[in-house]
This record gives structure tokens, sequence and C-alpha cells, in this order.
């Protein structure tokens, strides 16, 4: 499985500022964020419910993983979806074990470990 996934209590914007604290928690920064329910709206008219990409970047871990392979970068940050369903809102993350594990160095396998590991601790922080 190329994601795993939390289903936190809350509104879209509360389960958004939460998943932002719990990502600063475990030294992630968020990098980027694309409104893609928004991108969509604006540029051809589709509806969509909330649909955020926030890129999730902990500093160390990428240039641990930049210093082992200068083209890791196109692996690079972690994307976590946050996005509303008729259920309640899912917070989908990039499992970066298995991205990471497309190149084959033993000091990104690590990388990818630890970055997992920290990312499902930010999923469990969140249920």
């Amino acid at each position: 499985m190329i994601t795993f996934t939390a289903s936190p209590a809350g509104s879209f914007d509360e389960v958004v500022g939460r998943t932002r604290a719990a990502l600063a928690d475990e030294g992630f920064g968020v990098l980027s964020e694309i409104d893609i329910s928004g991108t969509l709206r604006a540029k051809i008219g589709a509806e969509l419910d909330e649909y955020l990409i926030l890129g999730a970047c902990n500093p160390p871990l990428a240039h641990r993983a930049i210093q082992a392979d200068p083209t890791i970068g196109a692996l690079l940050p972690c994307n976590v979806v946050v996005r509303q369903t008729a259920g309640g809102v899912v917070v989908d993350f990039m499992d970066p074990g298995v991205a990471l594990d497309l190149v084959d160095d033993p000091n990104i396998h690590e990388v990818g470990i630890e970055a997992r590991e920290r990312l499902q601790r930010v999923a469990a922080s969140l249920t």
C-alpha cells in the first residue's frame, strides 16, 4: 500500500489545523499547500469536496536523503492529503518508505523508514 489513513473527528478546517500541528510535533514543516478543490473549481468549473494536499518536509531527513542521492528530490516532499468525504474528514499519508524504496540505497531506505514512523505517529495522534 502506498498510503495509510486516519479518520479524525472534526470539521475540515479543524483537521487541517490539527494535522499541521501534529506534523510540526514530528519535525515536519509544510512547504507547499495545494487546494485541489479550489483549483479545479477555478480552472474547469468542477465541484469537488474539500481536498487539500500538504507537502510535508522534515529538514534533517530531507538533508540526509539528498546527501545520499541528489536526484531524490523528485520523490520529496511527503504528501499528506486532507479531504472531505460524505462520512467525515480523512487524512491520507504517502508512505515514504514505499516511495524511497524505489531507490536502491540503504541510506535512502533508512530515511524512508524513519519518515514513515514519524508520519505514522502523526496519523495515530489525529484519531
